[in-house]
């Protein structure tokens, strides 16, 4: 375990236990320490579906410089969120959508960050979702979009199986659709559709048993002074 990733977890240490399990198991089986080290230095954040704010923890932690908001729909995600960052300055989480933050702080971010939720939309609202991520960005804004790749692999299927376990059996996630992962190819497609370069698409499935992919997108325009 990194350092990072050890003071990021130090912060959940007064959730209760079942609050404190879900989080360390989401830090051991998704390579989010490797999405926020791609985040822009000193930027403005969207965390895009935050849940309990590991990734926004993370992000914020790494460049005290950085300026966080997350965003999760689930009132008693935020609240655990809240709880377990309200002392990190750098950082504000709330209860909402991206539609909501786009209204509110439309073009404002100098990144957007979206990890694991696209699965859990209707394939349907997924070119709406993009053009609203894109809305929430500055002219140049770096986009990170990190899923679990539908590539027919056997990590495909058994992360299908994980989540079915997760939003229908156990209820700790809330999903719209119908935990569908789609290839690579089909997202890039649709990155592009709604205006974004993708500069970059990254395996992080070493060592995992879920086939996780990083796309990581630009908007157009001039990018950010950030780096």
């Amino acid at each position: 375990m990194s350092t990072l990733q050890t003071q990021a977890l130090a912060l959940f240490s007064g959730l209760p236990a079942p609050e404190r399990f879900h989080v360390h198991a989401r830090a051991f089986s998704a390579p989010l320490e490797a999405v926020a080290r791609r985040a822009p230095a000193g930027a403005s954040i969207a965390d895009v579906g935050c849940g309990h704010g590991l990734l926004s923890a993370l992000l914020a932690l790494e460049d005290p410089a950085r300026q966080v908001v997350g965003v999760d729909p689930d009132p008693r995600k935020v609240m655990w969120a809240s709880r377990a960052l309200g002392r990190l300055p750098n950082v504000h989480i709330e209860v909402g959508t991206v539609e909501r933050l786009a209204e509110t702080r439309e073009g404002q971010f100098d990144a957007a960050v979206v990890c694991d939720v696209l699965y859990l939309l209707p394939e349907a609202r997924w070119p709406a979702f993009f053009a609203t991520v894109r809305r929430l960005l500055r002219p140049g804004g770096r986009f990170l979009l990190k899923e679990a790749e539908g590539a027919g692999s056997w990590k495909h299927y058994k992360c299908l199986a994980q989540e079915w376990v997760m939003v229908k059996l156990l209820r700790r996630t809330q999903a719209g659709g119908a935990l569908v992962l789609q290839p690579r190819e089909t997202l890039q497609a649709l990155l592009r559709q709604a205006g974004f370069e993708v500069r970059e698409t990254v395996a992080l499935d070493r060592g995992y048993t879920t086939p996780h992919i990083l796309y990581v997108a630009q908007a157009p325009g001039a990018a950010p002074a950030s780096g």
